[in-house]
C-alpha cells in the first residue's frame, strides 16, 4: 500500500516559481530506497519524464527544464520536492509523483516506476 501524495500545485505567471511536494509512506523501511521521479502531462498529451533521483543520489532531468528545475529527496521525511524556477506556459500540465524500489527508478522512463500520485496541476499563464 505504497501512497505517494502531491502538493504544492497552482497557477503562477511566467517567470514566476513553484515548489512540488510528494509525500510518500505505506511501507516498511527507509524512502532511502526509493528511486523518485516526476513526470507531466498536458491536455491531449503523452505523459512525460520531468526529473528523477535515484536511491544513491544520481539525478536526471529532462533537457527542456535543465538549469531551471532541481528535484531533492528528503529521506528523514519521506518526501520528493521539485524545484521549479522560470516557469514557462509550456511548463503548464498535471504533475505526477512517481515512486520506485527497481533498480531503474530515478530514470526518465515511465516503466521503470511502480508507485504514482494522484497528480497536481500546475498552470503557468503568459
Amino acid at each position: 500500500q505504497v501512497q505517494l501524495v502531491e502538493s504544492g500545485g497552482g497557477s503562477v505567471q511566467a517567470g514566476g516559481s513553484l515548489r512540488l511536494s510528494c509525500a510518500a509512506s505505506g511501507y516498511s523501511y527507509s524512502s532511502y530506497y526509493m528511486g523518485m521521479g516526476w513526470f507531466r502531462q498536458a491536455p491531449g498529451k503523452e505523459r512525460e519524464g520531468v526529473a528523477g533521483i535515484a536511491s544513491d543520489g544520481i539525478t536526471n532531468y529532462a533537457d527542456f527544464v535543465k538549469g531551471r528545475f532541481t528535484i531533492s529527496k528528503d529521506n528523514a521525511k519521506d518526501t520528493l520536492y521539485l524545484q521549479m524556477n522560470s516557469l514557462k506556459p509550456e511548463d503548464t500540465g498535471m504533475y505526477y509523483c512517481a515512486g520506485g524500489f527497481t533498480h531503474g527508478a530515478g530514470r526518465l522512463n515511465r516503466y521503470d516506476y511502480n508507485y504514482w500520485g494522484q497528480g497536481t496541476q500546475v498552470t503557468v499563464s503568459s
